[in-house]
């Protein structure tokens, strides 16, 4: 189904990031696959079905997932780490230049009073660089929230703060961001253009989900 106008009106607009405000999901993945083929070629696949199969989880979680589950190791929070900064670097450069989407600014202007906030799986420290250099940073005045912390801990967190007032918005593009949107008590749209979840379709019909192709799509008035 598409969703053209949402007659609601909504205190705060929460966005995830990748594949919904920056075209980087694909960039992630490689990133995985590049960063686990030191184990093999085998590993690689195993983690990078994990991931697509778990969009919006921190890479933290993921690369726990590798040792434990992958390579039946102890969990080793110092190998996450070196493992996480070895997949930072593969993407920095990448976040720096990687499309965005259209209509951000637009859709800004038409909600000049609505709060804006970043709920996203990747590392908090890095998407706060980066939507500063991308000239972003102006457009959530209630922040840019990442890893290592859950997207369910960071709704959790800022809905205790009063920084995330209901009714709220959630726009993203993973079932785990719909299932922690449901969890938080916010209403979801599923936005499908660049995203990796390849049952989308049949999830977002079998659970009524608001479906738009691009940010853009939206038409949200105050």
């Amino acid at each position: 189904m598409i969703a053209a106008t949402m007659p609601k009106l909504y205190k705060t607009l929460v966005f995830d990031c990748d594949g919904v405000i920056l075209d980087s999901n694909r960039i992630k993945t490689e990133a995985f696959s590049h960063v686990a083929t030191q184990f093999g070629a085998d590993v690689a696949k195993e983690l990078v079905r994990f991931h697509t199969q778990h969009g919006g989880v921190s890479r933290y979680k993921k690369f726990e997932y590798l040792l434990v589950n992958i390579l039946q190791r102890a969990l080793d929070v110092t190998e996450i780490e070196s493992l996480a900064r070895q997949y930072g670097q593969h993407v920095y450069d990448q976040l720096l230049l990687c499309s965005m989407a259209s209509g951000l600014k637009e859709l800004r202007k038409t909600t000049p009073h609505t709060n804006w906030m970043v709920v996203s799986g990747g590392d908090q420290a890095e998407l706060q660089y980066i939507f500063a250099e991308r000239d972003l940073t102006s457009l959530f005045n209630q922040g840019i929230h990442g890893s290592p912390a859950t997207k369910d801990e960071i709704l959790s967190r800022e809905i205790a703060s009063g920084h995330l007032v209901l009714p709220a918005l959630f726009l993203g593009d993973s079932r785990y961001d719909h299932e922690a949107a449901q969890r938080a008590g916010l209403d979801f749209i599923f936005i499908h253009e660049w995203t990796e979840f390849s049952n989308w379709r049949d999830y977002c019909e079998i659970n009524d989900i608001l479906v738009v192709k691009r940010i853009a799509d939206l038409d949200l008035h105050e």
